[in-house]
């Protein structure tokens, strides 16, 4: 209820900023803008709760909350909007008026959310407002379990109990371990647990079936958590797929309403480096084509996102030469099929350049896992855990890798190993913002390194 109140009132005081942006000094609505404020106050009641705002974001990301109630805002502004076209008052609107309110509102929203969710936190990392946990199941996954509630306390669950009737133990991690079912019951049925935790595998159906029918008249939180770690690379939530609870063990972290600025970005960044760089680009591919016969481009085929394939290109950095089929022979130091202009270009990395068409076409991102040759796919993926994962995204002319110092030729197996390491670290903790760091970083450190040639 407090939620929905600091929501109607963000709202209103946004109407009552773009009026007095827009109308100077006054900081009163007009008869129809106190109209379509009071609907859209009803649509925000009636609306929010559909995008899941009001519902428990303990434990979980401030910026999903954000954007979920930016995409709620939205809606029920283009409805207000709607109305009036749809009574003929619309004339009777300033359409600036309108945009201040919306930004103005967004705005507020936003910041009230982040303010109270960060004020939530900073009250449970000093032990207040905490949810006692019970987790069935010891090691080693329960313990795992304790080990994140305590390495995290901001997000309001404290490990008090654990059951198991195999456990030999009396305590797990500082925990005290019972065997026996009645002393859980107990605690459950005296309010001591607020979250019940299921830490089992799926294989003890039988196990986690009693629990669920033994509390099923208690006002407890009962969640079942299954240990996946050894399956997924991704630490993704459970999805709804039609209608039933799916667990992702492979599939992209990023999801497309996340992605959306990341797409928007490497479109205008990929097209404004073209076009600034266009003077560059004609005189570099001129260096290229004297500097031996054949392409100004190179192209090879080269995975994108899902595994589907695409050309990249590359300004040409060596002589013209046959390769055996089926084997690609990465440059080293001092290779003497690399030109002059072609080693210049590799030490600079302004052969990359022509990549940013690929990002224009929506084969690439601007930053993501570098793209191997199809050939070095075809032995790493044997070779590395993890190595196709990185293919569940689209592939990026920078990333979090190469900006590490991953970057050049991988001719050991440890290289590689390193690389797909903070590749797969990239996907699991990506945020726009994080997009924006390594790009920062890749300008600011530039594009040469020891290691290409």
């Amino acid at each position: 209820m407090l939620s929905r109140m600091i929501d109607i009132a963000m709202v209103a005081l946004g109407a009552l900023l773009a009026a007095s942006l827009h109308a100077g000094n006054a900081v009163w609505l007009d008869d129809m803008q106190s109209t379509l404020l009071a609907f859209n106050c009803v649509l925000v009641i009636m609306t929010f709760p559909s995008f899941g705002i009001y519902k428990s974001w303990r434990g979980k990301p401030v910026y999903d909350l954000l954007w979920r109630v930016t995409l709620a805002w939205m809606m029920v502004e283009g409805a207000g909007v709607l109305l009036t076209f749809s009574v003929h008052r619309a004339d009777l609107l300033s359409r600036l008026w309108l945009l201040y309110w919306g930004v103005a509102a967004a705005a507020l929203l936003m910041l009230s959310k982040a303010v109270v969710h960060a004020t939530l936190k900073l009250i449970r990392r000093e032990g207040f407002n905490q949810k006692a946990v019970a987790i069935v199941g010891a090691a080693p996954y329960g313990e795992f379990l304790i080990e994140q509630m305590r390495n995290r306390p901001e997000a309001g669950f404290s490990p008090v109990y654990v059951f198991d009737e195999t456990f030999p133990e009396l305590t797990l991690a500082g925990v005290p371990v019972s065997r026996d079912l009645d002393d859980l019951t107990q605690l459950v049925r005296g309010r001591a647990i607020r979250e019940l935790w299921l830490a089992l595998p799926i294989s003890q159906e039988r196990t986690i079936h009693k629990l669920v029918t033994e509390f099923r008249d208690d006002f407890v939180n009962i969640r079942f958590i299954p240990d996946v770690r050894s399956l997924s690379f991704f630490n993704h939530a459970v999805v709804d797929l039609l209608g039933v609870p799916a667990i992702n063990l492979a599939a992209s972290p990023i999801t497309d309403l996340k992605v959306l600025p990341k797409r928007v970005f490497d479109r205008l960044f990929a097209a404004g480096v073209l076009l600034c760089l266009a003077p560059l680009l004609i005189v570099l591919a001129v260096a290229v084509k004297m500097s031996s016969p054949g392409p100004v481009f190179f192209k090879q085929k080269r995975k994108g996102i899902d595994g589907y394939e695409f050309e990249i290109y590359k300004f040409r950095s060596m002589k013209v030469h046959k390769e055996t089929a089926g084997h690609v022979t990465q440059a080293k130091k001092g290779d003497k099929r690399v030109t002059r202009v072609g080693a210049f270009l590799r030490r600079t990395s302004l052969d990359e350049l022509p990549q940013f068409i690929n990002v224009l076409r929506g084969e690439m991102s601007v930053v993501g896992p570098r793209p191997h040759a199809l050939e070095h796919d075809d032995i790493y993926k044997d070779l590395v855990k993890g190595y196709m994962y990185r293919y569940r995204i689209k592939p990026g002319i920078t990333g979090w890798a190469q900006v590490n110092g991953f970057r050049g030729e991988t001719d050991r197996i440890e290289k590689m190993m390193g690389r797909v390491k903070l590749d797969l670290y990239y996907m699991q903790h990506w945020t726009f913002g994080l997009d924006m760091k390594i790009v920062a970083m890749t300008l600011w450190k530039g594009f040469a390194g020891s290691n290409a040639y």
